[in-house]
């Protein structure tokens, strides 16, 4: 989470204010960028972005920009947080300074180096020491402008009292297009033996511009002295920063920048190994009673339950398992209710395990209802103000309430109406908590509607209309003003939504104006419709989903693609489109609202893979293989290449003719570039990455989320431990007789049946320990220090 900036640094000019957003990068690959905070020194973001990490990366960083409608955008600072100290910050907030932003000190990648010694005898017969150093590759250098890099390098040798002391060679010779792939240098110096102590090579790497200048990429310094003991040396180095001579430049005076990581590294053992976890916790909607589970224990061990919620939602989900186990947990809620009023209010395992799955199966349902009026109110830009101290010169307060009036109607008609797209997952829990409440509370009529309404309106479509950005229905943030119209929108949906199942039948508002606007809504016909569309999603009778009539929206945004072979290989081959994806078809456009320029039916799609860079020596390409020529794209960053393909795959999973064989490369110049067939309609090389297809909705890597929980519980043996000696305590006395607090923190109904589930969690456990400390210390042995995977860190300057 991004979230806030303070002290930035103020503009020189007499408005001193500056329009801030944040970045969040990938040593230099930009993954994700906030909304702009206006005329602040202490912007507030508070943005929250969760994504799976595709690749290996130095520094987690984020920037912070100055908007700049003119010119480009200023970078402001930095914080730059290395992967391994990551696990540090995780889960904590904390306040970071900002750090300047120089050209020279944004670096990454790294080089492949040999060193070697050789005896010469010179013209003259005497021997001297001949210094080869050779260049043999580079990996994991920045793009430039979308670009991989055309990279040289200068070889200098340095002495102890000035650079120029000793002879300085360098050899200029640009590698176009030069990817992760060797390119081969060698520079020559003639050393004396006795100099080999004080002297070091100095390598810098730049991108030649050709028009523009060239651009610094990094430098590594070795001393030659690595080559005491042995004629020869070869490793792997990171590239460093530039030394700018030294300068101290104030740190303090920039700025700082909040921020709240959670960050989360799993090693996944192979299958076989999480069984017995697996059925441990699948068991755990059948124990009685509910508080003895396994995935209860994990709920109420756990520091922060929202840990927990994720994996276990998921891997009960994928077993039908989910709505067993969170009726049961919400009749543990029901039983502390004491005003139907309150009923599901609170944020207890049971309200957090349905917020997650409606997040996870509701995805659709959200698309079909809310999206084509959300996409109306975004971009028509209707004042719908009714606060009287927030309206603006000339606005009016009557037009203005009437927008809201119809935006209200056409969002609440819709949702009332849609009952027929809500998933089935939903349908069922909702049924049993109907069915729950009316038990808890046999005299209110009111309570089997409001049980259902406080998840429905409150925490699904209340939420998705005031962030439809977080739910994936729009693009970017809306503006302030948009913001404010989906909030009042909000408002009243939710209000209008439990105004029809409360016994009370007046509205809920603090605010007059809301409470004179909702007037408008107090009629019968409002609370019969609301009444209708909760008896219709919490009904057993499984429905006919109607999604197949309307195609559903699923992703959109601005992309790359390369021509369809109608000019010949350049840089003018790519054009910038705006991509659509719905469940019928993938479009590309001008621009977003023209029409289509070419169109793929989703179900002509037979494979989307990644496709190598080598092909258009460009990063984050992958290619839609259709029944024409194939489709290749290039995303703006990894994380976006990725959620492109996951969505394509999933949309066209069941196709009837999906290739098993892919080319990972394109077509170029008469032959395949991965395997060199020369006909165009060669059968793929290598297999598809995208397995079987899946009848399920959601796809989810089950061996993935059990071992998330077991380090859950791993993490938490200290509770867990806690909560075992509660149980033994409760059991021998009959009741807590010690210091209460030792175990006044958990829920412990039947203290015999939880200590036996503990016993079972803990010696599962200690079973997975082994195979997780053999990989550990393979690992930590393995990667030998100037290995690829582990490169020398060099001399930093």
């Amino acid at each position: 989470e991004a979230g806030e900036a303070k002290n930035l640094l103020p503009y020189l000019g007499p408005n001193k204010m500056r329009d801030c957003f944040c970045t969040i990068n990938l040593d230099q690959e930009e993954v994700y960028r906030t909304q702009v905070v206006e005329k602040s020194l202490s912007p507030f973001f508070s943005e929250e972005f969760y994504f799976e990490i595709p690749r290996t990366f130095q520094y987690l960083s984020f920037y912070v920009y100055d908007k700049n409608v003119l010119q480009r955008d200023l970078r402001i600072g930095k914080v730059a947080i290395k992967k391994e100290d990551l696990c540090n910050h995780s889960g904590k907030e904390t306040w970071f300074s900002l750090q300047p932003v120089d050209s020279n000190s944004e670096v990454q990648g790294k080089v492949h180096l040999e060193l070697k010694l050789n005896e010469l005898i010179t013209e003259n017969g005497t021997v001297c020491q001949q210094l080869v150093v050779h260049i043999m590759a580079c990996h994991g250098l920045p793009l430039i402008n979308g670009q991989s890099c055309d990279p040289y390098a200068t070889v200098s040798l340095v002495g102890p009292s000035r650079d120029d002391s000793f002879l300085s060679s360098c050899r200029k010779k640009i590698f176009k297009n030069f990817l992760s792939s060797s390119y081969t240098r060698k520079s020559q110096f003639q050393v004396e033996e006795e100099d080999i102590e004080k002297l070091e090579i100095r390598i810098d790497l730049w991108n030649n511009g050709n028009l523009v200048q060239d651009i610094f990429l990094g430098e590594i310094k070795v001393p030659v002295n690595v080559l005491r003991n042995d004629s020869s040396h070869q490793a792997w180095y990171l590239l460093q920063p530039r030394d700018n001579g030294n300068k101290s430049s104030k740190t303090d005076d920039l700025g700082s920048l909040r921020l709240n990581i959670c960050y989360t590294e799993d090693y996944v053992l192979p299958s076989e190994y999480y069984g017995p976890l697996k059925t441990l916790l699948l068991k755990s909607p059948d124990v009685q009673p509910i508080s003895a589970s396994a995935a209860y224990i994990l709920g109420e061990i756990c520091r922060d339950k929202n840990d927990a919620v994720l994996p276990l939602v998921r891997l009960l989900l994928h077993h039908d398992k989910l709505v067993p186990f969170a009726t049961a947990v919400a009749e543990l809620d029901l039983k502390d209710t004491q005003d139907a009023n309150t009923i599901f209010r609170g944020n207890s395992l049971a309200t957090r395990c349905l917020d997650e799955m409606m997040k996870i199966v509701g995805g659709h349902y959200l698309k079909v209802t809310l999206k084509p009026i959300l996409d109306e109110i975004c971009e028509s830009s209707k004042s719908c103000e009714i606060d009287p101290i927030k309206l603006k010169e000339g606005d009016n307060v009557e037009n203005n309430k009437e927008n809201l009036r119809y935006y209200v109607d056409k969002l609440f008609s819709t949702i009332v109406k849609s009952s027929m797209s809500c998933p089935t997952v939903m349908c069922d829990t909702f049924y049993s908590l109907r069915q729950m409440a009316t038990q808890r509370f046999p005299n209110d009529p009111h309570v089997q509607y409001s049980a259902v309404s406080s998840f429905v309106f409150l925490r699904f479509f209340a939420v998705a209309v005031v962030s439809p950005h977080t739910f994936h229905l729009r693009p970017h943030h809306p503006d302030p003003q948009t913001i404010r119209t989906l909030t009042l929108i909000s408002k009243t949906i939710q209000t209008l939504g439990s105004w029809g199942s409360l016994s009370k039948s007046k509205s809920s508002f603090k605010e007059t104006f809301m409470c004179e606007f909702f007037k408008m809504f107090q009629e019968e016909g409002y609370i019969i419709a609301v009444k209708k569309f909760l008896d219709e999603i919490s009904s057993t009778e499984t429905k006919e989903s109607s999604g197949t009539s309307e195609p559903v929206h699923l992703k959109e945004g601005e992309m790359y693609k390369r021509a369809q072979g109608r000019t010949r290989i350049g840089k003018k081959n790519f054009k910038k489109r705006w991509f659509c994806l719905t469940s019928r078809e993938l479009t590309y456009h001008k621009q977003p609202g023209k029409d289509a320029i070419y169109t793929i039916p989703v179900k002509n799609i037979l494979a989307v893979e990644k496709l190598e860079e080598s092909s258009f020596n460009k990063k984050n390409m992958f290619q839609v293989i259709h029944m024409e020529k194939p489709l290749y794209v290039q995303a703006n960053n990894c994380v976006e290449a990725n959620e492109w393909i996951d969505v394509l795959c999933r949309v066209s999973r069941c196709n009837q003719n999906r290739l098993s064989f892919y080319h990972p490369s394109a077509y170029l110049n008469g032959n395949w570039l991965c395997c060199l067939e020369t006909s165009e309609n060669a059968l793929g090389c290598q297999p598809c990455t995208a397995g079987v297809p899946a009848d399920i909705q959601i796809d989810i890597d089950e061996d993935r989320e059990t071992e998330r929980i077991y380090s859950l519980f791993t993490l938490s043996l200290l509770k867990l431990q806690k909560m075992e000696e509660a149980c033994g305590t409760i059991a021998v006395y009959q009741g807590p007789q010690k210091e209460p607090d030792d175990y006044s923190n958990f829920v412990i109904e039947d203290s015999v049946t939880t200590f036996k589930t503990i016993q079972q969690i803990k010696s599962i456990i200690e079973k997975l320990d082994e195979p997780h400390e053999k990989y550990r210390k393979k690992r930590s042995s393995s990667a030998k220090y100037g290995s690829k995977e582990n490169p020398i860190v060099g001399k930093a300057s």
